[in-house]
């Protein structure tokens, strides 16, 4: 068996491709760290500044010579890109905790309704006033409208737990409701997103297949939630390239096998991830649990960052791009996120400042919403200006809950520990 492989030029090519996006990526990234916003922030932004909005279109030729300068290097990038998701739902599922607090169940249940249920019914209306400008050539209404309505309602755990752990409140109570409840809702998101991706890859809205796919979505997740709660976890006597081995074997497995029954890519590695923690745990003396902070810091260094660099580069502010169209939507999604929030806190015995603080917070879209944007533009779900507008959404929502949160904390050191009236 004879494979074809590149030639030393376009390896180099390829090379420096690779090193210009990271380059960018962690540059922006730690300046945006410096400045008290979320480092993803500055990845995409550092990809942005590569591509059509300033220096492609500036030096057309300098960066065509780099990011095109062989046919087939956008696939070969674009595998880069494909790992850089896969690493980051793998890590996200095996860092997702599903425990209820019992105390905390009415606050819990009433920011789960208002931020996810409420902010998704409510921008039903809206969707025909966007959907001619941002549907894909594989979008229909139904996919079209499920991307839609999960833009405006997901929120990211990531950033949030990043910006929770930099202030210092992280395993308060407000920071325990707020990362239970988003774990809650990108489940259910997840398994949205992937019954639109099913729905464009066939062509058509066939319900017995819609059925099979929701029903096989839940079906994978609740026998991980199962194992988790029942499973007994191990220590595991074993090295750490055999741990490694394994793990990656078996997400690139399941991955392609999952394909097949109509899961994406994206959620069968949250869910490989899910099942690594259930079955050999996250404790924090454990080996499991160095090996996996090792493999996220590996991860969070080369393939994360090159991922929302190609994500960035993608973007095109100049040509692909309505100023009027995203300023709108951004409103409506903030608006009806947040609002959304405020109507059901109501039935809490929260304070009114914590009450605006979860509408605020409930906003911050950050990786998730990222993650929404790029697998239904791979799918062709939404078109290349509902892409950006996704993007620079969930940049601006994740900019405004950090600093409006750190703002809250500099007024009140105390607002995040006293919550109810």
């Amino acid at each position: 068996m004879s494979l074809q492989t590149l030639s030393e030029q376009e390896i180099i090519v390829t090379l420096v491709a690779l090193a210009m996006l990271l380059g960018f990526a962690y540059s922006v990234g730690s300046l945006m760290e410096f400045i008290k916003a979320p480092r993803v922030v500055g990845e995409i932004t550092g990809g942005i500044l590569i591509g059509g909005t300033f220096l492609y279109h500036f030096f057309p030729g300098f960066i065509s010579s780099i990011f095109m300068g062989y046919e087939q290097e956008g696939k070969v990038l674009n595998v880069f890109y494909q790992l850089g998701l896969i690493f980051l739902m793998f890590l996200s599922g095996y860092n997702t905790k599903l425990e209820i607090d019992k105390r905390n169940t009415k606050t819990i249940f009433c920011v789960f309704i208002g931020a996810t249920i409420i902010p998704m019914l409510a921008a039903i209306p809206f969707i025909s006033l966007f959907q001619q400008a941002f549907i894909g050539e594989n979008g229909n209404e139904i996919s079209f409208g499920l991307v839609f309505t999960i833009g405006v309602a997901i929120t990211s755990i990531p950033v949030i737990s990043k910006i929770f752990f930099d202030m210092g409140i992280m395993n308060t109570h407000f920071s325990n409701t707020v990362l239970t409840v988003s774990t809650f809702q990108d489940l259910c998101l997840w398994i949205l997103l992937n019954a639109a991706t099913r729905i464009a890859s066939t062509g058509e809205l066939k319900l017995p297949d819609m059925i099979v796919v929701v029903a096989v979505t839940l079906g994978l997740f609740a026998v991980a939630k199962v194992v988790s709660d029942h499973a007994k976890t191990r220590e595991l006597k074993t090295k750490d390239v055999t741990f490694y081995s394994c793990s990656f074997v078996a997400l690139l497995l399941v991955c392609a096998l999952f394909y097949k029954f109509g899961i994406n890519i994206m959620y069968s590695a949250f869910l490989v991830g899910y099942m690594v923690k259930s079955l050999v745990g996250d404790d924090d003396a454990s080996d499991v649990k160095k090996w996996m902070d090792s493999l996220g810091g590996f991860a969070f260094s080369f393939f994360v960052p090159i991922y929302f660099a190609l994500v960035g580069i993608q973007l095109n502010l100049i040509n692909d791009f309505s100023l009027t169209r995203f300023g709108f939507f951004f409103v409506v999604a903030f608006g009806l996120e947040a609002i959304g929030t405020l109507l059901m806190v109501q039935f809490t015995d929260l304070n009114f400042r914590t009450r605006v603080n979860f509408a605020v917070t409930m906003n911050a879209r950050g990786g998730p919403g990222i993650v929404l944007a790029t697998v239904a533009y791979s799918y062709q779900i939404i078109s290349i200006e509902f892409f950006t507008v996704l993007i620079l959404t969930t940049m601006l929502s994740s900019l405004i809950a950090g600093y409006w949160l750190r703002r809250q904390q500099k007024l009140d050191k105390d607002i995040f520990m006293n919550l109810t009236k």
